[in-house]
């Protein structure tokens, strides 16, 4: 949210989200094959690391945790920073230095004018990235640990139905995902609602 911030005062800000946009359209299968040529064993920044002298082996940032970790964030990021900036650019300045006029500071006007504003949309962005985040199967596959830390619920819902053929169990394990997604979605929906929702020039509900 502090980066929404300083962009939406940027001249070039349609340049960068355009930038922004391109990891959204590569899904996510390109980005861990991306990652994997990049970041792997044999990937060019190991390789690169190796030539200078600044290590003596390959790193390991792939196959673990940390490579599903940098999937979700190449993937996740410019979704959730385009919702927030367009929330942030939607709030009207004058707000803001009306604020300032009557003394608030920098924090104050963040705490009790903006983020009031924001919460009700910082609400739905929670909702569609965490929903996101649990199509993390295929970066879990390519570039975690199936069988170790990176052993999502998916990947149990999968091996009970391609590798077990135990459809009961496969169904009930995408019943448990579908029902721990909306009811974080509706916990979080409801907290919303206690939030500012009124629609105004001030800001986007």
């Amino acid at each position: 949210m502090p980066i929404a911030f300083r962009v939406r005062l940027l001249r070039r800000q349609r340049l960068l989200t355009t930038v922004l946009v391109i990891p959204v359209t590569l899904g996510t299968v390109l980005v861990a094959e991306g990652l994997l040529n990049y970041l792997g064993p044999q990937g060019w920044f190991s390789r690169t690391l190796m030539l200078f002298g600044l290590v003596d082996a390959p790193l390991k940032l792939t196959n673990n945790y940390w490579g599903v970790f940098a999937s979700l964030i190449i993937t996740g990021f410019p979704f959730t920073f385009l919702l927030t900036l367009s929330y942030v650019s939607g709030i009207d300045p004058a707000l803001e230095q009306a604020a300032a006029t009557h003394g608030a500071k920098s924090w104050q006007r963040f705490r009790y004018v903006l983020l009031p504003l924001l919460i009700p949309g910082l609400a739905i962005t929670f909702c569609l990235s965490f929903v996101l985040a649990f199509a993390v199967f295929p970066s879990a596959i390519l570039l975690g640990a199936p069988a170790g830390p990176t052993r999502v619920i998916s990947i149990a819902a999968y091996q009970a139905a391609f590798e077990q053929y135990d459809y009961s169990m496969a169904a009930a394990i995408a019943m448990i995902m579908a029902a721990v997604q909306l009811a974080i979605v509706v916990l979080v929906l409801g907290i919303r609602s206690l939030f500012y929702r009124g629609a105004t020039s001030g800001g986007k509900g």
